[in-house]
């Protein structure tokens, strides 16, 4: 089924191309047509001048003489030069593109550039030359190859942009209801433990194994909540950001590695935003475990928060193996994963946490290959 699509696809392509190829080279194949219609038709002039000087006087007055020669034309732009009286006749020609010698002979290098003049002689003797340029059609045709191929391209641009739209649709709504799903398969089991953990405490069990259960049994309600929350708007509060910051920092903290270096570099003050906790914590954690596994559970994680005028900045920085320039972008893209085993969900969640969420920005800040990397996360603070 996939592989009938992806010849569908090409095939489609293959035949689109085939087609906007016959265009153009139909449209060359009239263009060059006119332009020799117009040649012939300049030629014909011409001939009749050069008949007209045959059968008359070669001193009858140039202004009876030109006029045989271009009185049939009213489309094709041209200048009829006399070398014995030294006269430039313009015809269908703006006056003001003629109106100085100077410009009479720049037009009269166009023209050349465009097509051979046509020399009027006389017993081996050169009388006139004829300069001509394309008509006002030819010219229109000139750009309609430019015009056609930037259409076709804008249209092909645009089937992409919708393509890659409703991909990304598509992958965002198996996203949260594979999210959806998983806080739905979790809270079946939750709601057992938590009834087990209620006779625990009837029984005769060591307290602190009953404490450390319920904190397992918070955490996996938090998870699950986060879980609920994809594929919905979430409800935002106004929150410290700084107290948010720290307490992942510390749950983080405490159940990682000792290899690994925590340092929080925070302001004393609190910084207001609107946010939602659950899921704020939940990029944090995945942005910071991110970092853990670059540096392959061993190295220094460092926290810190700046802020402006407007915005608050929360950096997560790792000593890992850094970024190439060309995946910075890359590793939002749902999928996407440098791991081993990981489906690369983490940083496209935390995008779509930051930006559509919560009306952030998200990004890398710095990756130099071998030393680390600083993501950066940027809200808008509330007074």
């Amino acid at each position: 089924m996939f592989r009938n699509k992806s010849l569908s696809r090409w095939g489609f392509i293959l035949a689109s191309l085939l087609i906007i190829s016959l265009i153009l080279w139909n449209t060359y194949i009239f263009f060059n047509q006119l332009k020799e219609n117009e040649r012939a038709k300049m030629e014909i002039w011409a001939a009749a001048y050069h008949d007209f000087i045959q059968n008359n006087p070669l001193d009858a007055p140039v202004g009876e003489v030109i006029p045989i020669i271009i009185q049939g034309n009213t489309t094709t732009p041209m200048i009829l030069y006399t070398y014995k009286e030294k006269v430039y006749t313009e015809k269908n020609i703006d006056s003001s593109e003629v109106n100085t010698l100077e410009k009479k002979k720049r037009l009269v290098e166009k023209f050349k550039s465009e097509y051979q003049p046509i020399d009027i002689r006389s017993d081996d003797e050169l009388l006139s030359t004829i300069y001509y340029g394309n008509s006002p059609l030819i010219n229109k045709l000139k750009y309609y190859p430019a015009a056609l191929i930037l259409i076709i391209f804008l249209f092909i641009l645009a089937v992409y942009l919708f393509y890659k739209t409703s991909k990304s649709a598509e992958q965002n709504r198996l996203w949260a209801g594979m999210a959806k799903e998983t806080a739905h398969q979790i809270g079946t089991p939750l709601s057992s433990l938590v009834g087990w953990t209620e006779i625990l405490k009837t029984e005769k069990v060591n307290p602190e194994y009953i404490t450390e259960m319920e904190k397992d049994i918070s955490r996996l309600e938090t998870i699950t909540d986060r879980f609920s929350k994809i594929g919905s708007v979430p409800k935002l509060e106004r929150c410290d950001v700084v107290a948010e910051t720290r307490a992942s920092f510390q749950y983080l903290q405490k159940r990682s590695s000792k290899l690994i270096d925590f340092q929080l570099v925070v302001p004393d003050k609190p910084i207001y935003v609107k946010m939602n906790p659950q899921l704020f914590s939940w990029t944090i954690e995945n942005l910071v475990k991110n970092g853990i596994d670059a540096m392959k559970g061993k190295g220094r994680i460092t926290i810190s928060i700046e802020k402006n005028s407007k915005f608050v900045f929360i950096r997560i920085s790792d000593t890992g193996k850094g970024l190439t320039k060309s995946e910075y972008r890359k590793i939002f893209t749902p999928g996407h994963t440098t791991k081993k085993r990981g489906w690369g969900l983490g940083l496209s969640l935390a995008k779509r946490i930051i930006e559509e969420y919560h009306n952030g920005k998200i990004r890398v800040s710095k990756s130099i290959p071998n030393q680390g990397t600083t993501m950066e996360i940027a809200l808008k603070t509330e007074n």
